[in-house]
Protein backbone atom coordinates (compact mmCIF):
# COMPACT_ATOMS: atom_id res chain seq x y z
CA UNK A 1 0.00 0.00 0.00
CA UNK A 2 2.91 2.83 0.85
CA UNK A 3 4.65 1.60 -2.08
CA UNK A 4 1.69 2.14 -4.05
CA UNK A 5 1.16 5.46 -2.69
CA UNK A 6 4.92 6.39 -3.55
CA UNK A 7 4.71 5.44 -6.62
CA UNK A 8 1.51 8.00 -7.02
CA UNK A 9 3.37 10.66 -5.41
CA UNK A 10 6.79 10.29 -7.56
CA UNK A 11 4.23 10.02 -11.22
CA UNK A 12 1.91 12.90 -10.26
CA UNK A 13 4.45 15.18 -8.22
CA UNK A 14 5.47 16.12 -11.88
CA UNK A 15 1.80 17.08 -13.61
CA UNK A 16 0.96 18.78 -10.54
CA UNK A 17 4.21 21.16 -10.52
CA UNK A 18 3.24 21.96 -13.92
CA UNK A 19 -0.68 22.35 -13.40
CA UNK A 20 -0.04 25.61 -11.50
CA UNK A 21 1.71 28.44 -13.98
CA UNK A 22 4.17 30.25 -12.44
CA UNK A 23 3.77 33.65 -11.33
CA UNK A 24 4.24 36.10 -14.20
CA UNK A 25 8.14 37.83 -14.10
CA UNK A 26 6.51 41.60 -13.91
CA UNK A 27 4.16 40.21 -11.32
CA UNK A 28 6.28 42.92 -9.07
CA UNK A 29 5.54 45.41 -11.16
CA UNK A 30 1.39 44.66 -11.03
CA UNK A 31 1.75 44.66 -7.34
CA UNK A 32 3.75 48.25 -7.04
CA UNK A 33 0.80 49.94 -9.75
CA UNK A 34 -1.71 47.66 -7.14
CA UNK A 35 -0.70 49.09 -3.82
CA UNK A 36 0.82 52.72 -4.57
CA UNK A 37 -2.40 54.27 -4.53
CA UNK A 38 -3.46 52.73 -1.27
CA UNK A 39 0.20 53.83 0.66
CA UNK A 40 0.67 57.39 1.77
CA UNK A 41 3.37 59.78 3.99
CA UNK A 42 5.54 57.27 6.33
CA UNK A 43 5.04 53.95 3.93
CA UNK A 44 8.03 52.49 2.21
CA UNK A 45 9.38 51.35 -1.04
CA UNK A 46 12.78 49.10 -0.66
CA UNK A 47 14.80 48.39 -4.08
CA UNK A 48 17.19 45.81 -2.27
CA UNK A 49 20.05 43.64 -3.19
CA UNK A 50 19.83 39.98 -2.97
CA UNK A 51 20.88 39.28 0.62
CA UNK A 52 18.36 41.52 1.78
CA UNK A 53 17.07 39.92 4.99
CA UNK A 54 13.31 38.53 5.26
CA UNK A 55 11.78 41.06 7.71
CA UNK A 56 9.13 39.60 9.90
CA UNK A 57 7.18 42.54 10.99
CA UNK A 58 3.87 42.55 9.87
CA UNK A 59 3.69 45.06 7.01
CA UNK A 60 6.71 44.35 5.54
CA UNK A 61 5.77 42.44 2.21
CA UNK A 62 8.61 41.30 0.08
CA UNK A 63 8.84 40.21 -3.63
CA UNK A 64 11.10 39.02 -5.76
CA UNK A 65 11.57 41.10 -8.85
CA UNK A 66 14.40 38.52 -10.48
CA UNK A 67 15.16 42.19 -12.25
CA UNK A 68 18.16 44.23 -11.98
CA UNK A 69 18.36 47.24 -9.51
CA UNK A 70 18.29 49.71 -11.38
CA UNK A 71 15.43 48.95 -13.98
CA UNK A 72 13.59 48.08 -10.83
CA UNK A 73 14.02 51.91 -8.86
CA UNK A 74 13.36 53.34 -12.08
CA UNK A 75 10.06 51.73 -13.20
CA UNK A 76 9.24 52.66 -8.99
CA UNK A 77 10.47 56.44 -9.53
CA UNK A 78 8.15 56.49 -12.58
CA UNK A 79 5.10 54.98 -10.71
CA UNK A 80 5.64 57.48 -7.83
CA UNK A 81 6.40 60.58 -10.33
CA UNK A 82 2.78 59.33 -11.60
CA UNK A 83 1.28 59.62 -8.44
CA UNK A 84 -0.64 62.73 -7.12
CA UNK A 85 -0.20 62.18 -3.29
CA UNK A 86 3.17 60.42 -2.66
CA UNK A 87 6.42 61.84 -3.12
CA UNK A 88 9.99 60.14 -2.57
CA UNK A 89 12.60 60.59 0.64
CA UNK A 90 15.56 58.60 -0.99
CA UNK A 91 17.62 56.71 1.80
CA UNK A 92 20.73 54.85 1.29
CA UNK A 93 23.52 53.01 2.99
CA UNK A 94 26.37 54.97 4.57
CA UNK A 95 28.84 52.33 3.69
CA UNK A 96 28.05 52.17 0.16
CA UNK A 97 30.88 55.04 -0.43
CA UNK A 98 33.57 52.70 1.12
CA UNK A 99 32.69 49.22 -0.84
CA UNK A 100 35.48 48.46 -3.44
CA UNK A 101 35.55 47.04 -6.15
CA UNK A 102 38.46 44.70 -5.01
CA UNK A 103 36.00 43.10 -2.71
CA UNK A 104 32.58 43.91 -4.73
CA UNK A 105 33.48 44.34 -8.79
CA UNK A 106 31.21 46.39 -9.98
CA UNK A 107 30.79 48.68 -7.22
CA UNK A 108 32.37 52.32 -8.53
CA UNK A 109 30.20 51.90 -12.22
CA UNK A 110 26.86 50.94 -9.47
CA UNK A 111 28.02 53.91 -7.72
CA UNK A 112 28.02 55.63 -10.89
CA UNK A 113 25.07 54.62 -12.35
CA UNK A 114 22.67 55.09 -9.30
CA UNK A 115 24.15 58.73 -8.76
CA UNK A 116 23.11 59.22 -12.22
CA UNK A 117 19.46 57.48 -11.78
CA UNK A 118 18.95 59.61 -8.96
CA UNK A 119 20.36 63.02 -9.82
CA UNK A 120 17.14 64.73 -9.49
CA UNK A 121 16.26 64.13 -6.00
CA UNK A 122 18.22 64.42 -2.47
CA UNK A 123 19.73 61.52 -1.00
CA UNK A 124 20.19 60.51 2.92
CA UNK A 125 23.05 58.69 4.03
CA UNK A 126 22.56 56.39 7.49
CA UNK A 127 24.59 53.38 8.52
CA UNK A 128 22.39 50.48 7.28
CA UNK A 129 21.52 48.88 10.47
CA UNK A 130 20.00 52.28 11.36
CA UNK A 131 18.10 52.07 8.38
CA UNK A 132 16.90 48.38 8.89
CA UNK A 133 15.64 49.24 12.27
CA UNK A 134 14.13 52.18 11.15
CA UNK A 135 12.31 49.88 8.43
CA UNK A 136 11.63 47.14 11.16
CA UNK A 137 9.46 49.63 13.60
CA UNK A 138 7.93 51.20 10.43
CA UNK A 139 6.38 47.62 9.31
CA UNK A 140 4.93 47.35 12.59
CA UNK A 141 2.22 50.01 12.01
CA UNK A 142 3.02 51.09 8.21
CA UNK A 143 2.90 49.26 4.77
CA UNK A 144 7.02 48.35 3.61
CA UNK A 145 7.18 47.27 0.08
CA UNK A 146 10.00 45.34 -0.56
CA UNK A 147 11.43 44.35 -3.95
CA UNK A 148 14.20 42.17 -3.81
CA UNK A 149 16.55 42.42 -7.18
CA UNK A 150 19.41 40.63 -8.52
CA UNK A 151 22.23 42.69 -7.59
CA UNK A 152 24.94 41.36 -5.59
CA UNK A 153 27.03 44.67 -4.53
CA UNK A 154 26.74 44.71 -0.71
CA UNK A 155 25.40 48.13 0.78
CA UNK A 156 23.50 49.04 -2.65
CA UNK A 157 19.79 49.16 -1.62
CA UNK A 158 17.62 52.21 -1.99
CA UNK A 159 15.38 53.33 0.33
CA UNK A 160 12.41 54.90 -0.84
CA UNK A 161 10.16 57.09 2.69
CA UNK A 162 6.99 58.01 1.02
CA UNK A 163 5.96 61.60 2.00
CA UNK A 164 3.58 63.95 0.98
CA UNK A 165 3.48 65.37 -3.08
CA UNK A 166 1.06 68.03 -1.53
CA UNK A 167 2.44 69.42 1.69
CA UNK A 168 6.07 70.08 1.85
CA UNK A 169 8.23 69.83 4.56
CA UNK A 170 8.68 73.77 4.26
CA UNK A 171 4.79 73.90 4.85
CA UNK A 172 5.30 71.18 8.05
CA UNK A 173 7.64 73.33 9.77
CA UNK A 174 5.44 76.31 9.43
CA UNK A 175 2.48 74.61 10.36
CA UNK A 176 4.44 73.26 13.85
CA UNK A 177 5.87 76.66 14.08
CA UNK A 178 2.48 78.60 14.30
CA UNK A 179 1.19 75.83 16.47
CA UNK A 180 4.29 76.12 18.88
CA UNK A 181 3.51 80.00 18.77
CA UNK A 182 -0.32 79.26 19.90
CA UNK A 183 0.60 77.06 22.76
CA UNK A 184 -0.42 73.96 20.31
CA UNK A 185 0.95 71.00 20.65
Amino acid sequence: MFRNLLACALVCAPLLAHAQPAPPQDAWKARVIETLPLLGHRNWILIVDSAYPLQTSPGVETLDTKAGLPYVLQFVLGAISQSKHVRPDILMDAELPFVPDEDAPGAAQYRANIADLLRAYPIQSLPHDKIIATIDDAGKIFHVLVLKTNMTIPYSSVFIRLNCKYWSDAAEARLRAKMAAAGAR
